[in-house]
Order: C-alpha cells, then sequence, then structure tokens
C-alpha cells in the first residue's frame, strides 16, 4: 500500500504540476507538456542517478524514472481507457458523415496495419532482423490506431472546420476497437502452434470476449437502466468493464475487446436514457468518464516521458525508431490516400491530397499503441519484444510531440493551399 501511494503521489505531483506550470506558461496542448516535460525530469534523473552514490537516493531515482509501466496499464486501467473512449460513441450522429467515418475508422486502420507492416518487414528482411511477416502485421496492427484524447486536445487549440474535425475525432473514437480487433487477428497468427491453429485462437479471444461483454454488460444494464440513482449508474458501468476485463483474463480472452463491446453497449443504453429523460443522470456518467479519461491519460503520458531514457537505452533503439516513424508516415498516408477513393464527398472544400495531408500528420497516437505493445511480451522473444516496443515508443512520441507542436502550421499551410485552389 505504502509503494502504491507513493508511486500515486509521485505521479499526480507531476500531472498537477507540470500541467499548471503549462497553463500558466508554455500553454501547450497538455499531453504534449506532460510528455514532454516528464522526457526532461527523466533526463535530469537519470543523469543525477550518475553523479550521486549514496545507494538509497539512486535506488528512489531509479523508482521514480522506472514506474512499472506495463502493470499499470495491463493490469490496473487500460480497460477503463478502452471503456471511455467506446462509451463516448455517438453511434446515431453519424448519420450524417456515417460513410466517411467508417471508411476511416475501419478501412483505414485496415489498410495502415497492413501497409506498415509489409514496409517494416521489407526493412527487416533488408537488415535480416529476426522478425516475421506476421510480426510485422501485428506491429503494424499495434500503431495503427489514432489517440481521440490527444487529437481532440489539439483540433480544439485552432480553428479546424467543423465537419473536418468531426471526421477526426469520429476516426479516433472508433478506430481503437478497430485496432483491437486487427490486433488479435495478426497476434492470433503469430501465436498459432501446432497444438492450437490460429482460428481456435481467434475464436477464442474475439467471440469469447464478445460473449463475455455482452453478458456481463447485459447482466449491468439491467440494473442500469432501472436504478434512479445516478451514482450506482456509474457503478455498474464500471463493475461491467472491470469484471468483464478480469473473467477474460482468466479465459484467455482478449480484455481490450470485450472492454471495447461493453462501452459500445453502454453508450447505446446511455443515448436511451437520453432520449426517455434522463437527462441528469446522463450529464453525471458523461462527466465521471470523461474525468476518468483525462486523469488515466494524463498519468500516462507522464510515466511514457519518465520511461522515455530506460526505453531508448536499448540496442539499435535509435535506428529502429528511424525506421519505425519513416514507416508509419508512409503507412499512414498511404492508408488514408487510397480511403480517399471510396471516401465520398470530403467536407470543407478540401481535395483528396490536401485532405490526405492533413489526416496524415493529424494521426496522434496514444496509450492504446503502448499497452498494445507491451502485451506482446509472452509471444515474442526478447529481442523482437524489445523493438516492437522501441518502435512504439518513438511513433508515440514523434506523432504526440513533433506532430502535435507543429499540427497548426501544417494546417494553415494546407488550410491556404485548398483557399488558393478555390480562388
Amino acid at each position: 500500500m505504502t509503494s502504491f501511494l507513493t508511486d500515486f503521489v509521485a505521479i499526480m505531483l507531476l500531472v498537477v504540476v507540470l500541467g499548471y506550470f503549462n497553463e500558466k506558461v508554455t500553454k501547450l496542448t497538455d499531453e504534449i507538456a506532460l510528455m514532454l516535460f516528464a522526457i526532461v525530469i527523466g533526463a535530469v534523473l537519470f543523469s543525477v542517478g550518475h553523479f550521486i552514490r549514496i545507494p538509497d537516493v539512486q535506488q528512489a531515482l531509479v523508482d521514480i524514472q522506472t514506474f512499472d509501466l506495463e502493470d499499470y496499464l495491463m493490469d490496473c486501467v487500460l480497460c477503463f481507457m478502452l471503456f471511455a473512449g467506446s462509451c463516448h460513441m455517438r453511434l446515431r450522429d453519424f448519420h450524417r458523415m456515417a460513410r466517411q467515418v467508417s471508411v476511416l475508422a475501419f478501412v483505414t486502420t485496415l489498410l495502415g496495419a497492413v501497409i506498415y507492416g509489409g514496409c517494416f518487414y521489407v526493412v527487416a528482411r533488408l537488415l535480416q532482423l529476426p522478425l516475421t511477416l506476421p510480426m510485422c502485421l501485428m506491429f503494424g496492427s499495434i500503431v495503427a490506431p489514432t489517440d481521440p484524447i490527444a487529437a481532440t486536445s489539439i483540433l480544439k487549440k485552432f480553428g479546424l472546420p467543423k465537419d473536418i474535425s468531426f471526421l477526426i475525432e469520429g476516426e479516433s473514437l472508433l478506430n481503437d476497437g478497430v485496432g483491437v480487433a486487427l490486433f488479435v487477428c495478426f497476434s492470433g497468427i503469430v501465436k498459432a502452434t501446432e497444438q492450437e491453429g490460429v482460428a481456435h485462437i481467434l475464436l477464442r479471444e474475439v467471440c469469447g470476449a464478445v460473449a463475455i461483454g455482452v453478458g456481463v454488460s447485459l447482466i449491468c444494464i439491467f440494473i442500469f437502466a432501472r436504478t434512479g440513482d445516478y451514482y450506482r449508474k456509474i457503478f455498474a458501468s464500471l463493475l461491467a468493464v472491470s469484471s468483464a476485463y478480469l473473467l477474460c483474463q482468466r479465459f484467455d480472452c482478449s480484455g481490450a475487446i470485450a472492454s471495447v463491446v461493453c462501452g459500445v453497449l453502454f453508450s447505446t443504453v446511455r443515448r436511451y436514457e437520453k432520449d426517455r429523460g434522463e437527462l441528469e443522470a446522463m450529464v453525471h456518467f458523461d462527466t465521471f468518464w470523461n474525468i476518468l479519461d483525462n486523469l488515466l491519460n494524463a498519468a500516462l503520458y507522464v510515466m511514457l516521458g519518465l520511461s522515455f531514457i530506460s526505453v531508448f537505452g536499448m540496442p539499435q533503439t535509435i535506428g529502429l525508431s528511424v525506421i519505425a516513424i519513416a514507416c508509419n508516415m508512409i503507412g499512414r498516408f498511404g492508408s488514408v490516400g487510397l480511403s480517399t477513393l471510396v471516401l465520398g464527398p470530403i467536407p470543407d472544400g478540401y481535395d483528396k491530397m490536401s485532405f490526405t495531408k492533413l489526416l496524415t500528420w493529424g494521426g496522434l497516437r496514444g496509450g492504446l499503441c503502448i499497452a498494445l505493445a507491451m502485451s506482446v511480451r509472452t509471444m515474442v522473444d526478447g529481442d523482437i519484444y524489445k523493438m516492437i516496443l522501441a518502435g512504439t515508443y518513438a511513433i508515440v512520441f514523434f506523432t504526440t510531440v513533433v506532430q502535435g507542436l507543429t499540427m497548426k502550421a501544417v494546417y494553415e499551410r494546407i488550410r491556404a493551399s485548398v483557399e488558393k485552389i478555390r480562388g
């Protein structure tokens, strides 16, 4: 308990202090500021640890810099993060631009994973890295989903047109579930053995997860829809997602898919509750999950920043990171570009090339990518795991910090080009 409270206080101290400093001084997007400042702090702690030879101080510095990020994500908060993202889906609000959002969420994510995996496999062959095509495709599915929290926060910083903004947010909200499903499929191929084939693994992980998510959700929704206490409604949603995730761990199913299923079902019931006049209760429900989502993501970005130095101290990390970032840009640009062929009308007067450039640079990655990368530890050898983890870290860092900081300038240049074409 003492260790948990110590870690909690340290993380919350950084979240609050760094957030306040950013609000008053630097005025960056919160996710960018938290990661960037945490990287600086992690680097300072790493340097100080080399000069201070007092064992207790050195151990304290190591403990702060190397929080158990895998345990935090996989055993504590991943289910809540996925539920929060999926329960915010306004499925009935997508009718006006359903085709565009669906293409971006499903087709773009699938193509992004395949193109990225293909590019990385070619490089792996050239460099003689011990990576098979299924491993590279699994890697592609890890980094394909964009992050809704980072994307929404950055979009609020400048006047992106309403419909384009809606497309980016809609894609980010929906493609988490798509990315998880693709990850389960490709990881099933990686894990397949003579005793347990791909079909059996997919049947167990996907169908089992859906069955558990639906079953648990229906039980909790029975209480959710009948109680008049909005606190109890929130408690019912917490019980649903946590128990579904726990059952999936027990029966070796995909807890991530079960969490998304729970979120989608509660999103549907939430809309029904609003329609029948339960507005105040649903406001409290939305507020709770928005706050929890932002809190968990803020803590995650701080922990990512603190562990940045240790991850990039792995062998061959710098070279692999450059390759991973380059493949990500190719995969994102190619997937969005191909998707525009079936996207239908592009809103706000954007042509296909301008739209592709905007969504390529606006495709930020976040915590889900790191969580999926960490979950492959038991599927592959240690060296391959380190490659995948380091490459994912590099992509999350580059898209969050570099692309996030330059997003406004890129958008203004693209907008000027669009207006010139119109004129």
